[in-house]
């Protein structure tokens, strides 16, 4: 039985689009109107002009970005009064996770440029993100992750080598306090480092 459930009704994400975000920071930090904002960085970031994504060095171990994603909304959930009620978003352009069946079919939530089948469950639903979505191998993060009452959001797109975050201030300092996590302060606003 699933634990993560299609939600053909989408108006649990009109928020993102009421929020006044830009296009771009809507799909990489989330809705704007967060005391403080981060960037969970999969991988260090560029050095240098022209270095590319595949030139980095990932020491043996590295964990991966849906690892990574766990660890950080696991930091997170203590900063929610609802994480039996989160949202969970699977870009409908992954390869390795394909849309379901009910949501090949159903209504997406439409953001500019993109298009997600939305899920619900509890945020210990991550631990089967890819079990369920996926092959059950490794597999991108969601898309968006965030809980009912809207104290934060886990904002990680396909493009940026880091998934963004908006939460309160504390959140942030105890994401970026965690030695697990590579995680630095940002401004939505300002150009983010970038391998493309």
């Amino acid at each position: 039985m699933r634990r993560l459930s299609y939600c053909p009704e989408t108006s649990a994400g009109d928020w993102f689009t009421h929020s006044g975000a830009s296009p771009g920071q809507l799909i990489t930090f989330g809705p704007a109107g967060f005391p403080a904002y981060a960037r969970l960085r999969f991988i260090r970031d560029p050095v240098g002009p022209g270095e590319s994504e595949a030139g980095v060095a990932v020491p043996d171990g590295h964990p991966s970005e849906l690892e990574q994603t766990r660890r950080a909304l696991r930091l997170l959930g203590a900063f929610t009064s609802t994480p039996q009620e989160c949202y969970f978003c699977l870009w409908d352009g992954y390869s390795d996770a394909p849309l379901p069946p009910p949501a090949r079919h159903g209504p997406l939530l439409e953001l500019p440029h993109r298009a997600y089948a939305l899920f619900r469950g509890s945020l210990d639903d991550i631990d089967v993100w890819a079990a369920e979505l996926g092959s059950g191998g490794n597999i991108a993060p969601p898309a968006f992750v965030w809980p009912a009452d809207r104290r934060w959001c886990l904002a990680s797109d396909v493009d940026p080598h880091w998934a963004g975050i908006g939460a309160e201030q504390a959140a942030v300092e105890a994401l970026v306090g965690d030695q697990g996590l590579d995680v630095v302060p940002a401004h939505p606003a300002d150009d983010q480092p970038n391998y493309y």
